[in-house]
């Protein structure tokens, strides 16, 4: 029988399963069991896990009298209310990626299917791309609830051969907003992958595993305002020679200009009291949009939106802005002891 790498295979006399990650040669393969040891093993000893199946399905039948005995009955149980599963409760591994293979009739692996797992006990944003190359061949992003998880997508076993590479960015979602945004690149390499096999939490089923964030909670900050923080992480991180590139009243707006905004009606408008909602919000983003636009063309490396917390509508009116705009390095919605998650700051 061939076997080639990738295929999953059945120990027929102690009934262990795993995959084939090397061919040793001599009737002889590497397998990896399911439990993480990789050992050798004879072609002779071992079939593939379709050829076992098929023969589980082309198994006659046990023929059996059936006698009816005598039913008593019994009370009814209380419903068990379902819990949640005892590896979130003992133990959270984060945000995590897992790859399950999928086979041909050959038990050759022909592709992959790609869950993201969040057992975390809250929610995440996610922004996924896999790329081969420069080209993105799966994107996707959304929310991920606590203890859950997703399919993304399903991608070729070829593309192992490219050595592939994954981007996920990840921000926790609580009352106060959105966190800390993370970022992570993974670059799967063929070798390694096999190896990664495990039962994934709340799968449950053996996939290629990866975990990429084990925590998304923000780190503790300093007992410092937000006017405090913005003075020491606003140094200007240009020189000299940065400065020659502007004429001298670009330097002097550089010099005076406000790295705050403040979007809060009562600051921008006398008259909001009697103003919808929906025109607030436009005044608000109005202002957002003149203010970014100034900062960018006299070249102020970083500022602050302080847009408070609310429903979140201005502050994901702000970050989908962000996230489209072509001049802003980053962004980031970061915890602090004065402001909370009320306060975005953009980095240029």
């Amino acid at each position: 029988m061939i076997y080639a790498v990738g295929s999953r295979v059945r120990f027929i006399n102690t009934g262990y399963e795993g995959v084939v990650t090397e061919i040793l040669g001599g009737d002889m393969l590497s397998v990896l069991l399911d439990d993480g040891d990789e050992i050798p093993a004879f072609e002779e000893d071992l079939m593939r896990i379709e050829d076992y199946r098929a023969s589980l399905r082309n198994k006659p039948p046990i023929k059996a009298k059936v006698v009816k005995g005598k039913v008593e009955k019994t009370p009814e149980k209380p419903e068990i209310p379902e819990f949640g599963s005892q590896y979130a409760i003992l133990k959270s591994l984060g945000i995590q990626l897992g790859f399950e293979a999928l086979y041909k009739a050959d038990g050759l692996i022909a592709a992959f299917k790609v869950y993201l797992i969040n057992d975390l006990q809250y929610d995440a944003l996610y922004a996924f791309n896999f790329l081969l190359g420069t080209q993105s061949r799966l994107k996707l992003n959304g929310k991920l609830p606590a203890t859950s998880y997703i399919e993304l997508g399903e991608i070729p076993f070829d593309y192992l051969n490219d050595s592939p590479t994954v981007e996920l960015e990840c921000w926790q979602v609580t009352t106060q907003g959105s966190g800390k945004q993370q970022h992570k690149k993974l670059k799967l390499k063929a070798k390694q992958f096999f190896k990664k096999i495990k039962t994934a939490p709340l799968l449950n089923i053996p996939v290629y595993h990866y975990v990429i964030f084990e925590s998304l909670e923000p780190p503790q900050s300093s007992e410092d305002d937000l006017k405090t923080y913005t003075r020491q992480h606003n140094k200007p991180n240009y020189s000299l020679s940065d400065l020659r590139r502007y004429d001298t009243n670009s330097v002097t707006a550089l010099a005076n200009f406000d790295p705050e905004l403040d979007l809060h009606i009562e600051n921008l408008t006398n008259n909001w009291e009697k103003m919808s909602n929906a025109e607030i919000l436009r005044l608000q983003l109005r202002t957002f949009d003149t203010y970014l636009a100034k900062a960018i063309e006299i070249g102020v490396p970083n500022v602050f939106i302080i847009h408070g917390l609310g429903k979140g509508r201005l502050r994901d009116e702000i970050a989908s802005r962000l996230i489209r705009h072509p001049q802003v390095e980053t962004f980031k919605n970061e915890y602090h002891p004065r402001y909370g998650y009320g306060a975005t700051e953009i980095i240029l």
